[in-house]
Protein backbone atom coordinates (compact mmCIF):
# COMPACT_ATOMS: atom_id res chain seq x y z
CA UNK A 1 0.00 0.00 0.00
CA UNK A 2 1.14 3.52 -0.68
CA UNK A 3 1.65 5.95 2.19
CA UNK A 4 -1.60 7.68 1.22
CA UNK A 5 -3.54 4.41 1.33
CA UNK A 6 -2.08 3.55 4.73
CA UNK A 7 -3.06 6.95 6.07
CA UNK A 8 -6.58 6.49 4.71
CA UNK A 9 -7.01 3.28 6.70
CA UNK A 10 -5.79 4.89 9.90
CA UNK A 11 -7.91 7.99 9.43
CA UNK A 12 -11.02 5.89 8.88
CA UNK A 13 -10.33 3.86 12.02
CA UNK A 14 -9.82 7.08 14.00
CA UNK A 15 -13.13 8.46 12.71
CA UNK A 16 -14.97 5.25 13.61
CA UNK A 17 -13.46 5.27 17.08
CA UNK A 18 -14.49 8.89 17.65
CA UNK A 19 -18.15 8.14 16.88
CA UNK A 20 -18.52 4.88 18.78
CA UNK A 21 -18.66 5.66 22.50
CA UNK A 22 -22.28 6.76 22.60
CA UNK A 23 -23.41 3.96 20.27
CA UNK A 24 -21.93 1.04 22.22
CA UNK A 25 -24.11 -1.00 24.57
CA UNK A 26 -21.21 -1.34 27.00
CA UNK A 27 -18.20 0.72 25.84
CA UNK A 28 -15.64 -1.04 28.05
CA UNK A 29 -16.65 -4.59 27.14
CA UNK A 30 -17.37 -3.82 23.49
CA UNK A 31 -13.99 -2.18 23.01
CA UNK A 32 -12.24 -5.26 24.34
CA UNK A 33 -14.08 -7.86 22.26
CA UNK A 34 -15.07 -5.67 19.26
CA UNK A 35 -18.29 -7.68 18.82
CA UNK A 36 -20.82 -4.96 19.62
CA UNK A 37 -23.31 -4.52 16.72
CA UNK A 38 -22.38 -0.83 16.46
CA UNK A 39 -18.76 -1.77 15.78
CA UNK A 40 -19.68 -4.50 13.32
CA UNK A 41 -21.95 -2.12 11.40
CA UNK A 42 -19.27 0.54 11.11
CA UNK A 43 -16.54 -1.92 10.09
CA UNK A 44 -18.80 -3.39 7.41
CA UNK A 45 -19.58 0.04 6.02
CA UNK A 46 -16.01 1.27 6.39
CA UNK A 47 -14.47 -1.67 4.53
CA UNK A 48 -16.44 -0.70 1.44
CA UNK A 49 -15.14 2.88 1.71
CA UNK A 50 -11.45 1.98 1.72
CA UNK A 51 -9.41 2.89 -1.35
CA UNK A 52 -9.37 0.24 -4.09
CA UNK A 53 -5.61 -0.02 -3.58
CA UNK A 54 -6.17 -1.25 -0.03
CA UNK A 55 -8.72 -3.87 -1.03
CA UNK A 56 -6.43 -5.13 -3.78
CA UNK A 57 -3.49 -5.35 -1.40
CA UNK A 58 -5.56 -7.37 1.06
CA UNK A 59 -6.78 -10.04 -1.36
CA UNK A 60 -5.80 -13.59 -0.33
CA UNK A 61 -2.36 -14.81 -1.42
CA UNK A 62 -2.71 -17.01 -4.48
CA UNK A 63 0.86 -18.06 -5.31
CA UNK A 64 2.60 -21.29 -4.36
CA UNK A 65 4.20 -19.39 -1.46
CA UNK A 66 0.85 -19.26 0.32
CA UNK A 67 1.78 -15.95 1.97
CA UNK A 68 2.45 -12.28 1.29
CA UNK A 69 3.72 -9.24 3.16
CA UNK A 70 1.59 -6.11 2.87
CA UNK A 71 2.98 -2.73 3.83
CA UNK A 72 2.85 -0.30 5.20
CA UNK A 73 0.60 1.35 7.75
CA UNK A 74 1.99 4.57 9.26
CA UNK A 75 2.93 3.76 12.87
CA UNK A 76 5.20 5.43 15.41
CA UNK A 77 6.97 3.29 18.00
CA UNK A 78 5.88 5.49 20.90
CA UNK A 79 2.28 5.69 19.72
CA UNK A 80 0.85 2.69 21.57
CA UNK A 81 2.84 2.76 24.76
CA UNK A 82 4.94 -0.13 26.10
CA UNK A 83 4.48 -3.70 24.97
CA UNK A 84 1.99 -5.23 27.43
CA UNK A 85 3.16 -8.13 29.62
CA UNK A 86 0.31 -10.39 28.47
CA UNK A 87 -2.68 -10.49 26.14
CA UNK A 88 -4.97 -9.88 29.12
CA UNK A 89 -3.23 -6.60 29.90
CA UNK A 90 -3.39 -5.58 26.23
CA UNK A 91 -7.12 -6.37 26.16
CA UNK A 92 -7.74 -4.28 29.26
CA UNK A 93 -6.08 -1.30 27.56
CA UNK A 94 -8.70 -1.39 24.79
CA UNK A 95 -11.45 -0.94 27.37
CA UNK A 96 -9.63 1.75 29.34
CA UNK A 97 -10.76 5.24 28.19
CA UNK A 98 -7.33 6.69 29.02
CA UNK A 99 -5.32 4.12 27.10
CA UNK A 100 -7.87 3.25 24.42
CA UNK A 101 -6.39 5.50 21.75
CA UNK A 102 -3.17 3.52 21.96
CA UNK A 103 -4.68 0.15 21.15
CA UNK A 104 -8.36 0.32 20.24
CA UNK A 105 -7.82 2.35 17.09
CA UNK A 106 -5.32 -0.17 15.75
CA UNK A 107 -7.75 -2.99 16.54
CA UNK A 108 -10.24 -1.19 14.32
CA UNK A 109 -7.55 -0.87 11.65
CA UNK A 110 -6.97 -4.63 11.81
CA UNK A 111 -10.69 -5.34 11.48
CA UNK A 112 -11.09 -2.98 8.53
CA UNK A 113 -8.23 -4.67 6.72
CA UNK A 114 -9.39 -8.19 7.65
CA UNK A 115 -12.92 -7.36 6.49
CA UNK A 116 -11.44 -6.35 3.14
CA UNK A 117 -10.18 -9.93 2.84
CA UNK A 118 -13.14 -11.87 4.25
CA UNK A 119 -14.96 -12.45 7.54
CA UNK A 120 -12.94 -11.87 10.75
CA UNK A 121 -13.77 -14.19 13.64
CA UNK A 122 -12.53 -15.21 17.08
CA UNK A 123 -12.70 -18.17 19.44
CA UNK A 124 -14.73 -18.32 22.63
CA UNK A 125 -11.95 -20.29 24.33
CA UNK A 126 -9.02 -18.13 23.23
CA UNK A 127 -8.19 -14.63 24.49
CA UNK A 128 -11.71 -14.18 25.81
CA UNK A 129 -13.45 -14.39 22.44
CA UNK A 130 -11.71 -11.31 21.06
CA UNK A 131 -11.69 -10.72 17.32
CA UNK A 132 -8.24 -9.11 17.45
CA UNK A 133 -5.65 -11.05 19.47
CA UNK A 134 -2.45 -9.64 20.95
CA UNK A 135 0.70 -11.74 20.51
CA UNK A 136 3.31 -10.80 23.10
CA UNK A 137 5.85 -12.80 25.11
CA UNK A 138 4.60 -13.61 28.60
CA UNK A 139 6.73 -14.44 31.64
CA UNK A 140 6.37 -18.07 32.64
CA UNK A 141 5.40 -19.19 29.13
CA UNK A 142 8.85 -19.02 27.52
CA UNK A 143 9.05 -22.71 26.57
CA UNK A 144 5.50 -23.67 25.63
CA UNK A 145 4.17 -24.10 22.12
CA UNK A 146 2.03 -20.96 21.94
CA UNK A 147 2.23 -17.35 20.82
CA UNK A 148 3.20 -16.33 24.36
CA UNK A 149 6.50 -18.25 24.19
CA UNK A 150 9.90 -16.83 23.33
CA UNK A 151 12.95 -18.95 24.20
CA UNK A 152 11.79 -21.99 22.23
CA UNK A 153 11.16 -22.45 18.52
CA UNK A 154 7.46 -22.10 17.82
CA UNK A 155 7.10 -25.13 15.56
CA UNK A 156 5.63 -24.64 12.08
CA UNK A 157 1.91 -25.33 12.29
CA UNK A 158 -1.49 -24.75 10.76
CA UNK A 159 -3.33 -22.21 12.90
CA UNK A 160 -5.95 -24.06 14.99
CA UNK A 161 -5.31 -27.22 12.99
CA UNK A 162 -7.48 -29.20 15.42
CA UNK A 163 -10.70 -27.50 14.34
CA UNK A 164 -12.80 -27.87 11.14
CA UNK A 165 -13.69 -24.13 11.28
CA UNK A 166 -10.09 -22.93 11.45
CA UNK A 167 -9.18 -19.78 9.56
CA UNK A 168 -8.67 -19.77 5.81
CA UNK A 169 -6.42 -16.71 6.13
CA UNK A 170 -4.31 -15.67 9.12
CA UNK A 171 -3.38 -11.99 9.35
CA UNK A 172 -0.52 -10.78 11.55
CA UNK A 173 0.09 -7.05 12.01
CA UNK A 174 3.34 -5.76 13.49
CA UNK A 175 3.37 -2.95 16.06
CA UNK A 176 6.89 -3.50 17.36
CA UNK A 177 9.78 -5.82 16.48
CA UNK A 178 13.08 -4.20 17.54
CA UNK A 179 14.93 -7.54 17.68
CA UNK A 180 13.89 -8.49 14.12
CA UNK A 181 12.26 -11.69 15.33
CA UNK A 182 11.35 -13.74 12.26
CA UNK A 183 8.08 -15.47 11.46
CA UNK A 184 8.71 -18.67 9.54
CA UNK A 185 6.50 -19.70 6.60
CA UNK A 186 6.56 -23.00 4.69
CA UNK A 187 4.27 -23.86 1.79
CA UNK A 188 3.05 -27.40 1.19
CA UNK A 189 2.98 -26.59 -2.54
CA UNK A 190 6.77 -26.30 -2.63
CA UNK A 191 7.61 -29.62 -1.01
CA UNK A 192 8.67 -32.88 -2.67
CA UNK A 193 7.31 -36.22 -1.47
CA UNK A 194 6.97 -39.62 -3.08
CA UNK A 195 3.61 -40.87 -4.24
CA UNK A 196 3.67 -43.41 -1.41
CA UNK A 197 4.41 -40.75 1.21
CA UNK A 198 1.59 -38.54 -0.05
CA UNK A 199 -0.79 -41.50 0.06
CA UNK A 200 0.15 -42.31 3.66
CA UNK A 201 -0.22 -38.71 4.80
CA UNK A 202 -3.57 -38.40 3.02
CA UNK A 203 -4.97 -41.24 5.14
CA UNK A 204 -6.68 -40.35 8.46
CA UNK A 205 -4.20 -41.74 10.98
CA UNK A 206 -3.91 -39.42 13.98
CA UNK A 207 -5.87 -36.61 15.65
CA UNK A 208 -4.62 -33.08 16.24
CA UNK A 209 -5.36 -31.78 19.74
CA UNK A 210 -6.11 -28.17 20.82
CA UNK A 211 -3.06 -26.17 21.80
CA UNK A 212 -2.35 -24.91 25.30
CA UNK A 213 -3.94 -21.50 24.67
CA UNK A 214 -7.38 -23.17 24.80
CA UNK A 215 -6.87 -24.48 28.33
CA UNK A 216 -8.33 -27.77 29.54
CA UNK A 217 -11.58 -29.60 28.86
CA UNK A 218 -10.98 -31.09 25.43
CA UNK A 219 -10.19 -34.44 27.06
CA UNK A 220 -13.93 -35.16 27.33
CA UNK A 221 -14.30 -35.19 23.52
CA UNK A 222 -13.45 -38.05 21.21
CA UNK A 223 -10.27 -37.48 19.19
CA UNK A 224 -10.93 -38.43 15.57
CA UNK A 225 -8.10 -39.20 13.18
CA UNK A 226 -7.73 -36.74 10.29
CA UNK A 227 -5.55 -36.66 7.16
CA UNK A 228 -2.44 -34.49 7.19
CA UNK A 229 -2.54 -33.82 3.44
CA UNK A 230 -5.48 -33.30 1.13
CA UNK A 231 -5.59 -32.69 -2.59
CA UNK A 232 -8.50 -32.73 -4.99
CA UNK A 233 -6.49 -31.85 -8.09
CA UNK A 234 -2.87 -32.90 -7.75
CA UNK A 235 0.19 -31.60 -5.81
CA UNK A 236 -0.15 -28.07 -7.21
CA UNK A 237 -3.43 -27.78 -5.27
CA UNK A 238 -2.19 -29.54 -2.13
CA UNK A 239 -3.45 -28.42 1.28
CA UNK A 240 -2.55 -29.59 4.77
CA UNK A 241 -3.50 -29.69 8.45
CA UNK A 242 -0.28 -29.83 10.42
CA UNK A 243 0.66 -29.28 14.05
CA UNK A 244 3.35 -31.74 15.19
CA UNK A 245 3.52 -30.28 18.72
CA UNK A 246 -0.09 -31.38 19.31
CA UNK A 247 -0.16 -34.57 17.24
CA UNK A 248 0.41 -37.88 19.16
CA UNK A 249 2.93 -39.26 16.67
CA UNK A 250 4.01 -42.04 19.01
CA UNK A 251 0.65 -43.72 18.37
CA UNK A 252 1.31 -44.12 14.62
CA UNK A 253 3.14 -46.99 12.95
CA UNK A 254 6.74 -46.65 11.80
CA UNK A 255 5.82 -46.19 8.13
CA UNK A 256 3.51 -43.26 8.85
CA UNK A 257 6.02 -41.64 11.21
CA UNK A 258 8.71 -41.88 8.54
CA UNK A 259 6.45 -40.14 6.02
CA UNK A 260 5.54 -37.47 8.59
CA UNK A 261 9.22 -36.90 9.40
CA UNK A 262 9.95 -36.47 5.70
CA UNK A 263 7.12 -33.92 5.46
CA UNK A 264 8.66 -32.03 8.40
CA UNK A 265 12.07 -32.08 6.70
CA UNK A 266 10.57 -30.77 3.46
CA UNK A 267 8.71 -27.99 5.23
CA UNK A 268 12.02 -26.98 6.81
CA UNK A 269 13.79 -27.13 3.45
CA UNK A 270 11.36 -24.73 1.77
CA UNK A 271 11.00 -22.47 4.81
CA UNK A 272 11.31 -18.72 4.38
CA UNK A 273 11.55 -16.11 7.12
CA UNK A 274 9.38 -13.02 7.18
CA UNK A 275 10.83 -10.31 9.42
CA UNK A 276 8.04 -7.81 9.94
CA UNK A 277 8.60 -4.13 10.60
CA UNK A 278 6.07 -1.89 12.38
CA UNK A 279 3.11 -1.25 10.12
CA UNK A 280 3.67 -4.35 7.98
CA UNK A 281 1.14 -7.18 7.70
CA UNK A 282 1.67 -10.86 6.98
CA UNK A 283 -1.14 -12.72 5.23
CA UNK A 284 -0.88 -16.52 5.44
CA UNK A 285 -3.12 -18.94 3.56
CA UNK A 286 -3.80 -21.30 6.45
CA UNK A 287 -4.69 -24.18 4.11
CA UNK A 288 -1.47 -23.91 2.11
CA UNK A 289 1.27 -22.64 4.44
CA UNK A 290 2.33 -23.38 7.99
CA UNK A 291 3.93 -20.69 10.12
CA UNK A 292 6.06 -20.51 13.25
CA UNK A 293 8.53 -18.20 14.98
CA UNK A 294 12.26 -18.24 15.67
CA UNK A 295 13.37 -18.22 19.32
CA UNK A 296 14.28 -14.97 21.03
CA UNK A 297 14.99 -13.71 24.53
CA UNK A 298 12.25 -11.47 25.91
CA UNK A 299 13.19 -8.54 28.16
CA UNK A 300 9.73 -7.87 29.64
CA UNK A 301 10.59 -4.17 29.80
CA UNK A 302 7.93 -2.84 27.45
CA UNK A 303 10.10 -3.03 24.32
CA UNK A 304 9.46 -6.63 23.20
CA UNK A 305 7.88 -7.81 19.97
CA UNK A 306 4.15 -7.06 19.71
CA UNK A 307 1.87 -8.40 16.98
CA UNK A 308 -1.87 -8.27 16.38
CA UNK A 309 -3.58 -11.38 14.99
CA UNK A 310 -6.92 -11.84 13.19
CA UNK A 311 -8.47 -15.08 11.92
CA UNK A 312 -10.32 -14.68 8.62
CA UNK A 313 -12.89 -16.90 6.93
CA UNK A 314 -13.38 -16.85 3.16
CA UNK A 315 -17.08 -17.57 2.51
CA UNK A 316 -16.40 -18.69 -1.05
CA UNK A 317 -13.88 -21.36 -0.02
CA UNK A 318 -15.18 -24.82 0.82
CA UNK A 319 -13.30 -27.50 2.70
CA UNK A 320 -13.77 -31.26 2.51
CA UNK A 321 -17.21 -32.52 3.43
CA UNK A 322 -15.71 -34.99 5.92
CA UNK A 323 -14.66 -32.17 8.22
CA UNK A 324 -18.27 -31.24 8.91
CA UNK A 325 -18.61 -34.26 11.21
CA UNK A 326 -15.75 -33.25 13.54
CA UNK A 327 -16.59 -32.10 17.07
CA UNK A 328 -13.86 -29.42 17.26
CA UNK A 329 -13.26 -30.48 20.89
CA UNK A 330 -16.13 -28.23 21.95
CA UNK A 331 -14.45 -25.02 20.81
CA UNK A 332 -16.90 -22.48 19.35
CA UNK A 333 -16.15 -19.54 17.08
CA UNK A 334 -17.25 -15.93 17.58
CA UNK A 335 -18.40 -14.79 14.13
CA UNK A 336 -20.45 -11.57 14.28
CA UNK A 337 -19.83 -10.69 10.64
CA UNK A 338 -21.68 -13.76 9.38
CA UNK A 339 -25.02 -12.20 10.27
CA UNK A 340 -24.14 -8.66 9.15
CA UNK A 341 -26.39 -7.16 6.48
CA UNK A 342 -23.46 -5.88 4.44
CA UNK A 343 -21.65 -8.68 2.59
CA UNK A 344 -17.86 -8.87 2.79
CA UNK A 345 -15.88 -6.90 0.28
CA UNK A 346 -15.17 -9.12 -2.71
CA UNK A 347 -11.60 -10.42 -2.63
CA UNK A 348 -9.83 -11.20 -5.88
CA UNK A 349 -7.95 -14.35 -6.77
CA UNK A 350 -5.13 -12.78 -8.77
CA UNK A 351 -1.62 -14.06 -8.24
CA UNK A 352 0.28 -12.45 -5.38
CA UNK A 353 4.01 -11.91 -5.12
CA UNK A 354 5.73 -14.46 -2.95
CA UNK A 355 6.53 -13.49 0.61
CA UNK A 356 9.78 -11.53 1.01
CA UNK A 357 12.20 -13.96 2.55
CA UNK A 358 15.68 -15.12 3.44
CA UNK A 359 16.24 -18.63 2.10
CA UNK A 360 18.22 -21.32 3.84
CA UNK A 361 17.92 -23.84 6.67
CA UNK A 362 16.18 -22.76 9.81
CA UNK A 363 19.24 -23.10 12.04
CA UNK A 364 17.77 -21.98 15.40
CA UNK A 365 14.36 -21.70 13.73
Amino acid sequence: MSAAAGRAVRELARAISATLDHALTDPATAARTLTDPAIIERIDAGATELPTEVREAMRPPATAAGAAIVGRLPLADNEFGPTPPSWREAASWSGDPVRRARSFELDLVMLLLARSTGEPFGWQGQQGGRLVNNIVPAAGHEYEQSGASSEVLLSPHTEDAFHPQRAHILMLGCLRNPDLVGTTVSSVRRIELTTEQRALLSTPALPILPDVSYGNGHETYSAAAIPTLWSAAGPDRQTLRYDPAYTPLAEADAEFRAAYEQLAAELERVCVTATLSPGELLLVDNDVAVHGRVPFTARYDGTDRWLKRVNIRLPERQRRAEEADENGYGQQIVAPFRTADTPPVASGTHERDAVRHDRGPLEHA
